[in-house]
């Protein structure tokens, strides 16, 4: 039987400085365009799959971080469809990036724009310290080089569903998160999905509005030595 391959990228992606685009209000920011091909199948990445709270004091690039948020809701066709299913492709999911030591792009919150595969800055800074404490203290997401936090609106898929539609958020954040994790392993990065926090303090950082709430915080960071 032959043995399927999944496109997970591996290594650093050439990428310089990010784009700058003027829209207006605020300056959104172009992501690398993510790669479709690998160095490791999907069956290794399954077996190396580890949720790693530790993490070294290298950078991540700009470069990782946009293959990382492709996998966790990035478009994979015309039709707009992403890499996570969706109940009725409805979306309830939004995806933000608390960056503090990357390469090429300034600490602060950003809001993921899966369409355009963009960021667009939500507050300038370096917030890993106060997202930590948002979260009782877990020091991996001090630690990470950057943060994705998981948010949904659940009036998107409720608006169909009825409330039914809370579970088909709740496993629509593990589909985005198992990506999140399978992407990272292939990059050789570590992470860990922590839903362990005070929702408003997280609400209140990230800037959400009252129809958004956050499901998970997922630290990220390049590997010690001893992890590799």
């Amino acid at each position: 039987m032959r043995v399927s391959r999944l496109g997970l990228v591996s290594g650093i992606l050439v990428g310089g400085m990010a784009m700058v685009q003027n829209n207006g209000l605020a300056k959104d920011i172009t992501l690398p365009s993510p790669s479709h091909s690998s160095r490791i199948s999907v069956e290794a990445a399954l077996q190396q799959r580890r949720s790693l709270r530790e993490y070294s004091s290298v950078p991540v690039t700009l470069a990782e971080l946009s293959q990382l948020l492709w996998a966790a809701q990035g478009i994979t066709s015309r039709h707009g469809y992403r890499a996570a299913p969706s109940a009725g492709a409805l979306f309830p999911l939004e995806v933000y990036l608390v960056a503090g030591h990357v390469i090429d792009l300034p600490a602060g919150v950003y809001r993921y724009r899966p369409h355009a595969h963009t960021l667009a800055p939500v507050a300038k800074g370096d917030l890993r310290s106060k997202l930590s404490s948002a979260a009782l203290g877990q020091s991996s997401i001090r630690d990470g080089a950057a943060v994705l936090v998981l948010t949904a609106v659940y009036e998107r898929t409720t608006a169909k569903y009825g409330s039914r539609g809370v579970q088909y958020v709740h496993m629509e954040v593990g589909h985005a998160a198992q990506n999140v994790y399978l992407q990272a392993v292939s990059l050789e990065l570590g992470t860990v999905f922590i839903g362990a926090f005070y929702d408003d303090r997280v609400k209140d950082l990230l800037k959400l509005p009252d129809s958004e709430n956050p499901l998970g915080i997922m630290p990220l960071g390049r590997l010690n030595q001893e992890q590799k």
